[in-house]
């Protein structure tokens, strides 16, 4: 009997005493180190019977002991609490139930995927299977043929060479090849009776039996390759090893095949066809640009260009010509396009005449300054416009829109009637359906009325005469008639077809008859447009606001204007933020003849511009920066095609003209660009005005700055300095003059340019002389000896010495003396001596003439 007693040994560890054994460490270099490890068996808690229950009821106080109970809490709490805590644990059971049952609906569902995948993959090994015994057996029955052939032409040549018996003639074997195979051992062994050669008895033929071998080895070389090359279930050490030597597949790439077969089962495995596309080409293009229209990858796009010679990489541009190539190495077809297809995404489409609608008709107010224009305008809106205008006169395009007594509306443009003015005039012509060409009574045509005609006549828009200030005492309408027929315009009242009209602005005389006439000629016109379309219309002023930004007033001709469309002008863009109409309040639309406040553009238009709605933001860009680009390129087109010579002769010619720089900044485009070409008309051979600079807005540091570095004034026209400009312009003395009525601009610029000419120098002649004797004096030189005979002869004055009525010297007098006594002047008839000024070549018989210098300052026509 052991020591024990059957029980286990005792050790320092009880039951769960580590175990000690040995690893053997690998190391680099094949270096390896034995290693002492312990092993401690986890220790297993096996709950006694009937503890569950009393942990469930050790988890909280006993119900029936108060002593055992937490202090403070009630039997009701108590109770309350152990109902929650059963209601939670019968969530917590619903809960895992749930998940069981969602984790067995999840893993029938990721069966019967498996058992689909694994069916399809069984269907398409079938499928393969199939169509590798139909193979099979075609080959099959092919060998079978070509053997027949074979022995069908053995058997002829036997019987040609009769080394054939008649009976084996007569015998057509069923299966020719087993036959043969049983040839060799039938046939008798060759002797010196037999009628040939061994190989030229039946079924003895060597190549026959050689093409046979090579055939059955062939065979079995392929189906013994079929056999090694497919291998099914895991890669197991021995069958690793019993392999014969050579290269074996691994398990990562029989997965890899497996994967692909299922794959191709399922359909995922095929490549998409390459869709060719139509690249469109511009003239030069980006590296990228071209991969992103062609759909290619960039760095292959650029390894196609190297491969041509040409380093470059994704960020360089490259010409048309080669661009070409590429697209179509890639199998695209390339489209040549031009820059100025870019603006073929405007809408230039025909309306078609049933979507057409009557629209109001544009009346353009036009005449000479002072005209009354604009009260005329006045009494029709009721409106008191003139007052709101400095000096009275109008210095931007307004744009109204009115409703006539019968409920009709007219839209109205009022015109500037200043002669700086007259872009402004052929641009509201331009854009107009009629003219209304005021005339007064008591003035009858003058120069911008003549002015006017010819605008109205140029764009071929029909005229109704307004002869205005009829209420006057000295007013003659029939000599304004008579006036007008010397400019081929023929009223009606001498049977012409120009409809006139007398009123009165201050009086309301005439108005309905005015309004009666623009009705009757818009009738006659027939005005229609589409306002279904994408709008269209004509920038009539441009200006920059600080609190609002960039704003035009647009006259929308055709469509309808929205808020929120994408609109391209001249070559800015912008989306429409706000419509504001010419009663200043806020729109969401504006139709055809209607005249709105655009906000939203990113820069400040040119009035005249067109401004047309696009698609996208893209588009509208584009556009814009293709026009900015082609008016660079204008630019600098008229710039290069200067000569060298011309430069030098302007050069020359600059030198000699003096020029009065001056920077304007102005409220509204129109303004600014009157002011620019009244400027330019200032000046002659002489003189000339330069313009540094012509913008819109406020003035600014930036301005303040241009202005020091050229010594030239800032002219504001109904403009102000900011705080910041103000202090910078005092700091570095730079002038700034304000103006809001543009004849006194004019005026100033010319008085300012006139102090730049030179003053004219008049000579007045004021006596003459006659040498008589010339005396030699030491010290002094030759003194001529003269009697003055006209005039008087002064010291001050310039002399001119004439021989022969030439003129020989020009200069001044040293002396002029009479007796011994020095004169400051000697009068006719008196003789006295004279000596010139550096100068001694003087004769008997010579004449002096004595005259003054007299400057004139000049002014600028």
């Amino acid at each position: 009997m052991s020591d024990t007693d059957g029980k286990k040994p005792l050790g320092l560890g009880g039951g769960n005493a580590p175990r000690s054994g040995q690893v053997k460490q690998s190391f680099s270099h094949g270096r390896t180190k034995s290693v002492v490890v312990e092993t401690k068996r986890k220790r297993v808690v096996v709950p006694k019977p009937g503890a569950a229950g009393g942990a469930a009821s050790g988890s909280a106080p006993h119900l029936g002991d108060p002593s055992k109970r937490p202090a403070g809490i009630s039997d009701a709490e108590m109770e309350r609490r152990l109902a929650a805590l059963r209601a939670a644990k019968a969530r917590e059971a619903d809960d895992n139930a749930r998940r069981a049952e969602e984790e067995r609906q999840r893993e029938e569902d990721r069966q019967r995927r498996r058992d689909e995948i694994e069916a399809k993959e069984r269907e398409a090994r079938e499928q393969e299977a199939a169509k590798k015994a139909k193979a099979e057996e075609e080959e099959r029955q092919a060998r079978a043929e070509a053997e027949a052939k074979i022995a069908a032409a053995a058997a002829r040549k036997a019987d040609v060479l009769g080394t054939r018996p008649k009976s084996a003639v007569k015998e057509q074997p069923a299966a020719p090849a087993a036959k043969e195979a049983a040839a060799p051992a039938a046939s008798p062994a060759p002797t010196e009776d037999n009628r040939g050669p061994a190989s030229a008895k039946p079924g003895l033929s060597p190549r026959k039996t050689d093409r046979e071998r090579e055939e059955r080895e062939r065979e079995r070389a392929s189906k013994g390759k079929g056999d090694d090359g497919r291998r099914a279930g895991k890669l197991t050490l021995t069958s690793a090893l019993d392999g014969e030597g050579g290269r074996t597949r691994s398990l990562a790439a029989m997965k890899r095949k497996q994967e692909k077969a299922r794959q191709k089962a399922m359909g995922f495995g095929a490549k998409p066809e390459k869709q060719v596309r139509d690249v469109q080409l511009p003239e030069t293009i980006v590296v990228s640009e071209l991969a992103n229209r062609m759909a290619e990858r960039a760095a292959d796009v650029v390894k196609a260009l190297m491969k041509m010679g040409m380093m470059v990489n994704m960020n360089q541009a490259i010409d048309a010509d080669t661009a070409e190539l590429v697209i179509e190495e890639f199998g695209h077809k390339a489209v040549r396009v031009s820059d100025a297809d870019v603006e073929q995404v405007i809408d230039t489409v025909q309306d078609k005449a049933e979507d057409l609608q009557p629209r109001p008709p544009i009346v353009t107010i036009m005449g000479h300054v002072d005209h009354g224009k604009t009260s005329l305008l006045d009494a029709i809106r009721k409106a008191n416009v003139v007052s709101g205008e400095a000096g009275g006169i109008t210095q931007h395009i307004g744009a109204y829109q009115v409703k006539t007594p019968n409920g009709a509306l007219v839209s109205f443009l009022d015109t500037p009637g200043h002669a700086a003015f007259t872009s402004m005039r052929a641009r509201g012509a331009q854009v107009t359906d009629i003219v209304v060409l005021v005339v007064a009574a008591d003035d009858a045509v003058m120069p911008q009325t003549i002015e006017a005609i010819a605008h109205a006549k140029a764009a071929k828009v029909p005229m109704i005469i307004a002869i205005n200030k009829c209420d006057k005492p000295g007013a003659n309408p029939q000599k304004v008639r008579t006036d007008l027929l010397q400019h081929e315009v023929v009223v009606e009242e001498m049977s012409g077809d120009v409809q006139d009209v007398e009123v009165s602005a201050k009086t309301g005389k005439g108005l309905d008859n005015l309004l009666e006439a623009i009705a009757l000629q818009a009738e006659i016109l027939e005005l229609r447009a589409n306002p279904k379309r994408a709008a269209a219309g004509a920038v009539i002023e441009a200006k920059l606001d600080v609190g609002r930004g960039p704003v035009a007033t647009v006259l929308v001709q055709n469509g309808t204007l929205k808020k929120g469309d994408i609109f391209v002008v001249g070559e800015q863009w912008g989306k429409v933020r706000a419509l504001i109409n010419d009663k200043g309040e806020v729109v969401t639309e504006a139709g055809p003849s209607v005249p709105v406040e655009v906000l939203g553009l990113n820069g400040t238009p040119q009035a005249g511009d067109v401004l047309n709605v696009v698609e996208t933001e893209a588009q509208a860009r584009e556009i814009a920066t293709y026009r900015e680009s082609a008016a660079r390129d204008k630019r600098a087109a008229a710039g290069a095609a200067t000569t060298m010579e011309q430069l030098m002769a302007k050069a020359k010619a600059d030198k000699s003209v003096a020029e009065l720089p001056v920077l304007i900044k102005t409220d509204v485009q129109g303004s600014a660009e009157a002011i620019v070409q009244a400027l330019e008309k200032i000046g002659n051979d002489e003189v000339r005005v330069r313009i540094l600079h012509s913008g819109v807005g406020a003035i600014t540091d930036t301005d303040v700055g241009l202005a020091e570095a050229s010594n030239a004034p800032i002219i504001g026209f109904n403009v102000r300095a900011n705080a910041s400009a103000r202090n910078s312009a005092h700091q570095k003395g730079v002038e700034i003059r304000y103006y809001s009525i543009i004849y006194d601009l004019v005026d100033d610029i010319k008085a300012a340019a006139s102090g730049l000419l030179k003053n004219e120098v008049r000579e007045h002649f004021i006596g003459y002389a006659q040498i008589k004797e010339v005396f030699k004096i030491t010290g002094v030189g030759n003194v001529a000896g003269c009697i003055v005979t006209e005039g008087v002869a002064r010291r001050s004055a310039g002399v001119r010495l004439l021989r022969d009525s030439v003129v020989i010297h020009e200069g001044t007098l040293k002396t002029l003396k009479r007796f011994k006594d020095e004169m400051k002047e000697v009068i006719s008839g008196q003789e006295c001596g004279m000596a010139f000024e550096r100068y001694e070549d003087i004769r008997p018989g010579d004449v002096i003439e004595i005259f003054e210098r007299e400057e004139v300052v000049r002014k600028l026509a």
